[in-house]
């Protein structure tokens, strides 16, 4: 749906086909992390989010270690997002179709050809549509995915985690008492209240289903809470239940021709740090705008390719912070001494947020090549004389801001890139000029530079 309201900003026809006939209630993930509350404001979507969720201090994401918020976080958001993910997924299907997005749901694929104009999707009920590029967005066990034959190689899962709705019959205060001796040992135990006694229960499994897609039964957690916890604390009337495991894979392409993946069906791994959706969510808006260039025509060589370029290492960093938690949270005393080390090291503010940074995300940068230190990195929020920069992005084109008074030009691209004038006392550079997705393309005051770097981003001149 983020990948769908990109597209539709810039004119692009989007039909977005989706296999379950209902919206999932399932709470997978529980809220967004910094540099995907940087990217719905950038879009003009945060105040919608910021009145269904609940912001928290941004500390105790590296493998549960929990530590102050660290001092001069390079954001104009320091803080995390609790929402529900089904409230995530209502609001951006809701901004995708008041773009005009066309959702289908009750549509399965079960194949796919293409050609040098186009891709055909034949569907379950053997209906046949036509587009120009298809995106596989349908999650770890991607259809899309087998259908063009691209590995996903990395390591299964090695241990595995139940995880459900359910309303507990222990009192509050006998339920925290266990809770917190439990997690002196066990860091993949808990549970967090919902509404009107539901709580989400998690806790470690007793070994590694054959087929995760059945989920566990009811009398099977209660057996794995007994075993950990010593009690089940009398859990009754469960709304829902499931099990995850560990294992960490990969896509080893993005792109094959005009089909392309994104969030999940590029990559897999642990919740550890809750960076899943925040990753899928940053992968279309890293897409979205390169597909859209290609499709109206202005996109230069290499621009749709530069997706798996910048992307995939992005996510080959998330699987390596997840692999080295996952390791963190085991109970043996190995993984448990170098988890106490971690936890001094942390108290070093800039281990702390060294770390806070990178499961935020915030820490990416992507290789433009050599040049000043913000290139290739995306730029924060900055107060401008006139608003907040983040507002002058909601039409998510490109944006030259421009504090030399005006003596910069991007005539030739203002079709695609917005010029403006103005200044900000938290910026020290005479100009940058950002792609759509916020990221830096150049910084500097020479028109030459400008000239020579904006063909790179956004096409040749017009006319």
């Amino acid at each position: 749906m983020m990948l769908a309201g990109e597209l539709r900003l810039h004119g692009v026809q989007v039909l977005v086909l989706e296999k379950e006939a209902e919206p999932t209630p399932y709470v997978r993930a529980l809220g967004l992390h910094v540099r995907s509350i940087e990217v719905l404001d950038q879009r003009g979507l945060l105040e919608r989010f910021l009145a269904e969720g609940r912001t928290h201090p941004v500390g105790g994401f590296f493998a549960g270690i929990t530590k102050s918020s660290p001092a001069r976080l390079d954001t104009a958001h320091g803080y995390v997002l609790g929402i529900p993910q089904p409230i995530t997924d209502r609001l951006l299907t809701g901004h995708a179709a008041e773009l005009g997005t066309e959702i289908r749901r009750g549509c399965e694929l079960a194949g796919l050809s293409q050609d040098g104009d186009g891709v055909t999707a034949e569907l379950a009920d053997g209906t046949r549509l036509r587009s120009r590029y298809l995106v596989g967005c349908d999650g770890g066990r991607s259809t899309v995915r087998k259908l063009l034959g691209v590995g996903f190689p990395g390591e299964p899962s090695r241990v595995e985690t139940l995880l459900g709705e359910m309303e507990v019959a222990a009192p509050p205060e006998e339920l925290a008492a266990v809770m917190a001796e439990v997690r002196k040992t066990h860091f993949r135990f808990g549970a967090m209240p919902l509404e009107h006694g539901v709580h989400r229960v998690i806790v470690p499994a007793g070994g590694v289903a054959e087929d995760r897609t059945v989920p566990p039964t009811f009398e099977e957690f209660k057996q794995q809470l007994r075993e950990v916890a010593g009690t089940d604390f009398g859990v009754h009337a469960p709304r829902w239940l499931s099990r995850f495991g560990d294992a960490t894979r990969q896509a080893e392409r993005y792109r094959v021709d005009r089909v392309l993946l994104a969030g999940d069906a590029a990559h897999i791994h642990p919740p550890t740090g809750g960076q899943g959706l925040n990753l899928g969510i940053q992968d279309a808006f890293n897409l979205g705008w390169k597909l859209a260039a290609e499709l109206r025509g202005w996109a230069p060589e290499g621009l749709l390719d530069s997706y798996h370029t910048e992307r995939h290492p992005a996510a080959a960093a998330v699987l390596d912070n997840t692999r080295a938690q996952m390791q963190l949270l085991a109970p043996e005393p190995g993984p448990q001494a170098v988890r106490r080390l971690l936890a001094e090291l942390m108290d070093f503010e800039e281990v702390n947020r060294y770390l806070i940074e990178k499961i935020t995300a915030i820490a990416v940068r992507y290789d433009f090549g050599e040049g000043h230190e913000l290139l290739g990195r995306r730029l924060r929020d900055v107060q401008l004389k006139r608003g907040r920069l983040y507002e002058q992005m909601r039409g998510g084109r490109g944006l030259l801001l421009d504090q030399t008074g005006g003596r910069l030009s991007v005539a030739g691209w203002s079709d695609r890139v917005d010029h403006v004038v103005d200044v900000s006392e938290e910026l020290d550079v005479p100009a940058v000029l950002l792609r759509p997705d916020g990221h830096v393309a150049w910084t500097g005051e020479d028109q030459q530079e400008l000239l020579d770097r904006l063909p790179r981003w956004f096409g040749a001149a017009a006319g």
